[in-house]
């Protein structure tokens, strides 16, 4: 599964919160509709099923509740992406990122093997059940956890004991810190928290470029990993540094071809994007290009990061280079060479906020966003709450205006083939929108700070579900808008056209 991910820290981001964001993106030539909603720790499974993996799991008895982002058609399983507990705490999952022969090979992935033959004759052998994976992962740990490092812990004994059938990068957070997980082969991990001070671009590659196994194998302060991680590297001959300092990114990863236009070239434009005057991005001799493998996995960057910085790059088509596919500066070849981060098949974009300046009660806020980046816009959602607004919520495979997640398919397919004509409406429509949606925040932020103690859980919770309403109420009324805009702007550019009128 495409996807990108930038995480930023507490202490680089515009208000002090730990910015957790991912493009779940389909496969190439599907589309998988979301919907935001609320999961209730009744509603959770205690008996879990995986339907890719066929791999049955017993879960543990009192839950906490939290938000995901599912597939509105289930038959490849929940799939929940993204979604903030009720202690405030966050996880993006997944990331899918590349390996390498040397690690598959030492440890094996865990795939799912089908029954062969008929139970009453010979040579029938059972189905084998494949380990966890995307679908799976935020439905087995958020409702489990009380802090981003407890997410580690639980996700890494998770793969330890039932492995797991793809490589994959997850986060967690809470109003702390951010802890990145990555898959090495079918049962090992590592994970590293980020830095405060500085942001990580993770494109489909896996990322980790420095790593303290000291530190992951005793303290736990910065690192944590599988506890045989040492002898798996040391008697599979992965480290390959000269100088005994763990590069996971050579050890574990790849550095392939395909990466090349697939991967490296969107944490680069990312990093230009975040650090435009900290190296000499457009040279004769830059620094780093497009196709560089040693671009850094974490950066400081020269201001603090906003959400609508978060929103740009992971909406992001190369623009300002050769390489924009809606741009005149470069070659025909050179506009479709590289894989833009803002593609046409998002599927939704979760920016994960735990404010650590507002009561639990008021903390997280997940922002969604849905279909292809360029074209659409941001909802803020308070996440404790009870339900989530049905604009956002009621998505099924029914193609309708009635909900976020096809009015923004349906812009998106309808602006693209007219970029230049419709992308002036569309920017005004993300900055109305966005514009309401702090405004709302600061709002709703207001009148709980001034009803004191007055509110008591269940009144909070109706509240900010009020809050939710409304903003909902004001992107549909706008995308409305939008959406008669391109509409029209499209409609006068059709191939039939004809400039003589009766009447």
């Amino acid at each position: 599964m495409g996807c990108t991910t930038i995480l930023v820290g507490k202490n680089a981001s515009y208000d002090g919160s730990p910015l957790v964001a991912r493009n779940e993106d389909s496969a190439n030539g599907e589309y998988n509709p979301k919907r935001v909603i609320v999961v209730h720790p009744e509603d959770q499974p205690r008996a879990y099923a995986s339907v890719i993996a066929h791999l049955k799991i017993d879960l543990p008895e009192e839950p906490l509740r939290y938000t995901a982002v599912p597939n509105a058609i289930l038959d490849q399983g929940i799939w929940g992406e993204a979604g903030i507990n009720a202690a405030n705490v966050a996880m993006s999952a997944t990331e899918t990122l590349t390996t390498n022969e040397r690690v598959l090979g030492a440890d094996p992935f865990v795939e799912y093997q089908p029954s062969q033959g008929k139970p009453d004759e010979p040579g029938f052998t059972p189905e084998v059940p494949g380990g966890i994976g995307e679908e799976d992962f935020l439905t087995l740990v958020l409702p489990y956890i009380r802090s981003a490092r407890e997410g580690v812990a639980r996700l890494g004994a998770l793969l330890e004991q039932y492995g797991t059938y793809e490589m994959n990068g997850v986060a967690f957070s809470d109003v702390d810190e951010i802890w990145w997980l990555e898959t090495v082969g079918g049962h090992h991990w590592i994970a590293k928290r980020v830095p405060d001070d500085e942001y990580v671009t993770m494109p489909n590659q896996l990322g980790i470029d420095r790593f303290d196994l000291d530190d992951a194998l005793s303290e736990g302060r910065d690192h944590l990993a599988s506890s045989d991680l040492r002898e798996f590297i040391a008697d599979n001959f992965l480290d390959l540094s000269l100088d005994g300092s763990l590069n996971p990114r050579d050890a574990f990863g790849s550095h392939s071809d395909a990466d090349h236009v697939y991967n490296t070239p969107r944490a680069w434009y990312m990093q230009r994007t975040l650090n435009p005057t900290s190296e000499d991005w457009n040279g004769p001799s830059p620094l780093h290009t497009p196709f560089s493998d040693d671009l850094p996995w974490s950066r400081r960057p020269e201001r603090k990061l906003t959400i609508e910085d978060v929103k740009y790059v992971l909406s992001a088509h190369y623009q300002g280079t050769p390489y924009d596919p809606y741009s005149r500066l470069g070659s025909d070849a050179e506009r479709h060479l590289l894989r833009p981060i803002g593609i046409n098949r998002h599927s939704q974009l979760s920016i994960l906020q735990i404010r650590p300046y507002c009561p639990e009660s008021s903390r997280s806020i997940q922002w969604a966003a849905f279909a292809s980046n360029p074209f659409n816009t941001l909802v803020p959602l308070y996440t404790n709450v009870d339900t989530t607004p049905e604009y956002l919520s009621s998505t099924t495979g029914r193609v309708t205006t009635d909900t976020l997640y096809w009015s923004s398919r349906i812009i998106a397919a309808l602006a693209d083939a007219h970029f230049a004509e419709t992308i002036p409406q569309i920017e005004r429509y993300q900055e109305k929108t966005l514009a309401a949606g702090h405004a709302l925040i600061h709002a709703t932020d207001t009148t709980l700070a001034e009803s004191g103690t007055a509110l008591g859980e269940a009144a909070v919770r109706e509240a900010l579900a009020a809050a939710n309403d409304a903003i909902a109420e004001t992107v549909r009324t706008e995308t409305d808008k939008l959406l008669d805009s391109v509409l029209f702007i499209a409609s006068n550019g059709m191939h039939n056209r004809f400039s003589r009128s009766d009447g």
